[in-house]
């Protein structure tokens, strides 16, 4: 029935719109039936606005027809997608984002207002404005939802004697204390999460001194306290990397200021840090950074965006292709007779055949082969005899 509903309403908004073009257009026409029917015609009309009018009628009304049920589709189609992204959004976020547009459009009129009576892009003008104060008061009353929403409720609370609120779940409570904490930004959300495995790795800093981390990036305690629990430990290696972990922290701190964020999140009914980490990146919408190949499975499993350091750095090593020509210092023997083996700035091991005479010395090598393992990179080459630095 709907189908049908939209169906009649296409066709006559095209049929219209053919009776209103062909009635402008009708001047011409009456020129081909010569100027004496425009004074004649039923109930006073002319002649030529009666031919016009019909053809327009028929005419449009026809394509509209034609072209009726695909429109109807893409508006049923568009309309059902439009209300399940609809229906995900808190109803308080669509109400105080309502509010935002209805604001921005009244201050749009207003200024807007004045410039109306310009030549040429007077009309314009307030639209531009419309458009754009619309979008920004609707991005500023999701920023300022709480605010928002506090003093609506401290409003009807004057009012209104308050009942003892009844007791949530803690889950619940930890929840809300996100959303209206700094991670709650209900527009969207920039910020990376840390682990513990790409904390202590360090690279991070190294990723935002050359300005390709945007957003925030957040250490939350409980990854703090990991990190604490490493550099009490009696293990001298598990020692160390948790004190270069909290150093990193201190001096991301120093560096960065507000971009760095510790958070006081818990999860009292999770016991490992790598859940809490899961739990905390979907309800803040956020990102992970880290290292942990299990870590970095479950999350994207769980509809995660995970950024992986070690993925990043296999990005980005330069390539390398059979033939080129590149030398190398050649560090230590290989494991076959004849091997020697050199690395890349990057870390890249080169395997050299016929090169273990040269070892301790830089030669040029010609490479043949390059084979990409779960490791990382490795580069067979041999060695170029016709040319040794």
């Amino acid at each position: 029935m709907i189908r049908k509903i939209y169906s009649l309403i296409i066709v006559f908004v095209f049929a219209i719109t053919g009776l209103i073009i062909f009635d402008y257009y009708c001047p011409y026409i009456s020129e081909c039936f010569g100027y004496d029917l425009e004074g004649h015609g039923l109930f006073g009309i002319a002649m030529a606005n009666i031919v016009s009018g019909t053809i327009g009628l028929v005419v449009f009304g026809g394509f509209g027809m034609a072209v009726a049920p695909s429109i109807t589709n893409f508006i049923l189609g568009y309309s059902e997608r439009l209300a399940i992204t609809l229906s995900r959004i808190p109803t308080s976020d669509i109400l105080v984002m309502v509010l935002g547009i209805g604001l921005g459009l009244i201050i749009a009129n207003l200024i807007g207002s004045p410039f109306a009576h310009l030549p040429i892009i007077g009309p314009y003008v307030p639209i531009i404005f419309s458009l754009i104060l619309s979008v920004v008061g609707a991005k500023v009353a999701l920023r300022k939802h709480t605010d928002i929403t506090d003093f609506f409720a401290r409003m009807r609370g004057a009012s209104t004697v308050p009942a003892p609120p009844p007791e949530a779940p803690k889950a619940q409570v930890l929840e809300k204390d996100i959303k209206a904490g700094p991670l709650g930004d209900r527009l969207y959300s920039n910020n990376k999460l840390l682990d513990t495995s790409v904390i202590i790795d360090g690279r991070v800093m190294d990723i935002m001194a050359a300005g390709f981390l945007d957003g925030k990036v957040v250490v939350p305690n409980f990854v703090l306290e990991e990190l604490q629990k490493l550099s009490d430990s009696s293990d001298n290696l598990k020692r160390a990397k948790g004190r270069r972990g909290l150093d990193l922290v201190q001096d991301l701190q120093h560096s960065y200021g507000k971009q760095v964020l510790i958070v006081d999140y818990d999860f009292d009914d999770l016991g490992d840090v790598d859940s809490k980490l899961i739990r905390l990146a979907k309800q803040t919408d956020s990102s992970i950074m880290t290292n942990d190949f299990n870590l970095n499975k479950v999350a994207e499993i769980q509809g995660i965006k995970v950024l992986n350091i070690n993925e990043l750095a296999n990005a980005i090593k330069p390539v390398v292709v059979s033939g080129e020509e590149m030398s190398v210092y050649l560090v230590k023997e290989g494991k076959e007779p004849g091997q020697a083996v050199a690395y890349l700035d990057d870390g890249t091991m080169i395997v050299v055949e016929n090169g273990r005479r040269y070892v301790g010395t830089s030669i040029e090598v010609i490479v043949t082969s390059v084979l990409q393992t779960a490791a990382g990179r490795m580069i067979f080459a041999r060695a170029n005899h016709s040319s040794k630095n």
